[in-house]
């Protein structure tokens, strides 16, 4: 067992000499656990690939989990991001020091064990003192959360003191975590930012600053098998106790009789009463998010201590900072959910410019998981796609290059001659999209999603609407679509109005749809799906 030296960090003036240490054994290639306002963080030295690899060792982490690099000062960004776009600077000038990890291109200095493998590095800068005083004395630190791996976080310096001595070389004795939950992840390697992990920094505050924000379906769902994880915290089963969790999507009604096989609840404040023969652990108010992060791993933890073996949890809303607390509590039960209302396929649709984007994403920041035809569509048609062999057989040899890449331009131009040779091309992929799309949804409803969401443009004309248990039109007034558009793509007003004549018009949408989604903004589409909501969603 390694020797583990205990810190005091309480105070950056007082405890100078203890944090003069901690920064002496980082810069030698150790590692230490040390205090944030988020959670413990059990860091090496971002640059040394030796140092790194001592915390997947002492974590028992899997290496293509990245690791997030934290700095003491903007200008340290320079030393590891390839470029830093100016929407990076407002983000840090309104939120660092902070909770708020930013993924970015890395540079070669960064190594590959930190990044986990990814050509991406996640920054941040901590707004704990301490842990910046022990950066700006060493160096830029990576810094994954201090406990065994797939365990709850470290909101304590007796959490990390169970989990940590004798495999850290030193242990920094901050107190408590402020935030209780690890930090807002964002990438902005991609060309619309993507909240990749919820934390202290909500959605709605990154869109305050970036505009439209992407909500990733892992946010809130399991990773599809075979995707590579972005962000630490994405993956893997994470934050889990010893005890098997299962979230109870639903009333209190039907949570309260459910507990009947269970031996134990985590619960919200003030629901304890209801369950005198239960080991009851609770973690926060039911409407303030805010104590739930302060208390979710810790209660989690608190489970272990009592002897629960088979917890039910209460759910909670998804809403703001609750967000956070959803993707936790998930990912720590496995995605293992009991649900008081059936999981439903819904089908979503609309002509261009209407707005359905905005709806597909109100509906995944409610845990939806969106399935996106055009994308099945592109890996389809990628490079060396076996159905690549289908569309040559029908369209030509030639369309294929000797890369086994596509040439969409000659496709398009056999295929759209005529309408034959148009049907023949749907035939052959709307089938074939269809089949992917409802194998992932089912998936996705297996492994507890609320609902699953096929965006299809040509839902109808695919005979994918028969398919669906519901189904979603979006429709707008014509000048707004126009001029989103216009906008959008950034056409002229004419051949805007030419791609709007050649689809259909509103009444084929609403005769045949269960829902109709009449998107004049961003900001309606709540009310318009209130009952949607109400009906297949579960909650209170």
């Amino acid at each position: 067992m390694k020797e583990t030296q205990i810190l005091k960090t309480y105070d950056v003036e007082r405890d100078i000499e203890d944090i003069k240490k901690a920064a002496e054994i980082l810069k030698n290639g150790g590692i230490a656990a040390i205090p944030t306002e988020t959670v413990y963080g059990l860091a090496a030295d971002a640059f040394n690939p030796d140092a790194v690899e001592k915390i997947f060792k002492a974590k028992g982490r899997p290496s293509d989990n990245p690791l997030i690099v934290h700095i003491s000062q903007f200008s340290q960004i320079y030393s590891i991001a390839r470029s830093v776009p100016e929407s990076v600077k407002r983000l840090a000038e309104k939120f660092w020091p902070g909770p708020l990890t930013i993924i970015l291109p890395k540079k070669a200095a960064v190594p590959s064990v930190t990044s986990g493998g990814l050509d991406t590095v996640a920054v941040r800068m901590p707004k704990n003192p301490i842990a910046r005083k022990i950066i700006e004395l060493s160096c830029p630190l990576a810094a994954p959360s201090a406990n065994i791996s797939g365990f709850p976080s470290p909101t304590a310096f007796e959490h990390v003191k169970a989990d940590m001595y004798g495999r850290a070389d030193a242990i920094c004795d901050g107190g408590k975590c402020g935030i209780g939950v690890e930090s807002t992840v964002i990438t902005l390697a991609e060309e619309t930012p993507v909240l990749l992990r919820p934390g202290g920094i909500t959605l709605n505050q990154l869109k305050s600053v970036l505009g439209e924000v992407r909500v990733a379906d892992a946010v809130l769902n399991p990773m599809g098998e075979g995707e590579k994880a972005q962000s630490p915290g994405m993956k893997y089963k994470h934050y889990a106790p010893k005890a098997r969790i299962t979230v109870c999507k639903g009333g209190f009604e039907f949570f309260k009789n459910a507990a009947a096989d269970f031996d134990s609840v985590l619960c919200f404040e003030g629901e304890e009463k209801f369950f005198p023969d239960k080991i009851t652990v609770t973690f926060g108010k039911k409407d303030d998010p805010l104590t739930q992060t302060e208390r979710l791993f810790e209660s989690l933890r608190e489970l272990d201590e009592r002897g629960a073996e088979n917890a039910l949890a209460r759910c909670p809303s998804a809403e703001d900072l609750g967000l956070a607390v959803c993707n936790r509590l998930f990912r720590a039960a496995g995605f293992r959910f009991l649900r008081e209302k059936k999981g439903i396929i819904a089908g979503l649709t609309g002509p261009t410019g209407a707005g359905k984007g905005y709806v597909s994403e109100y509906l995944r920041e409610l845990g939806c998981y969106i399935c996106d035809t055009d994308k099945i569509y592109r890996e389809l048609t990628g490079k060396n796609s076996p159905f690549l062999n289908v569309l040559s057989r029908n369209f030509g040899q030639d369309i294929i290059d000797g890369e086994g890449n596509l040439s969409r331009s000659l496709l398009a131009h056999r295929a759209f001659k005529s309408k034959d040779s148009q049907e023949k091309l749907n035939k052959l992929t709307h089938p074939e999209i269809l089949r992917i799309s409802f194998e992932r949804c089912r998936n996705a409803l297996e492994s507890g999603a609320d609902a699953a969401v096929i965006d299809a443009p040509l839902l109808f004309e695919s005979g994918g609407d028969k398919k669906c248990d519901v189904v979603i039109s979006v429709i707008c007034p014509e000048e707004i679509r126009l001029k989103r558009i216009m906008e959008r793509d950034g056409i002229t007003e004419e051949r805007a109005r030419e791609r709007m004549s050649a689809q259909h018009g509103d009444e084929f949408y609403t005769d045949k749809s269960d829902y109709v989604v009449r998107s004049y903004s961003p900001y309606n589409i709540c009310e318009e799906l209130s009952d949607f909501q109400k009906k297949y969603l579960s909650g209170e």
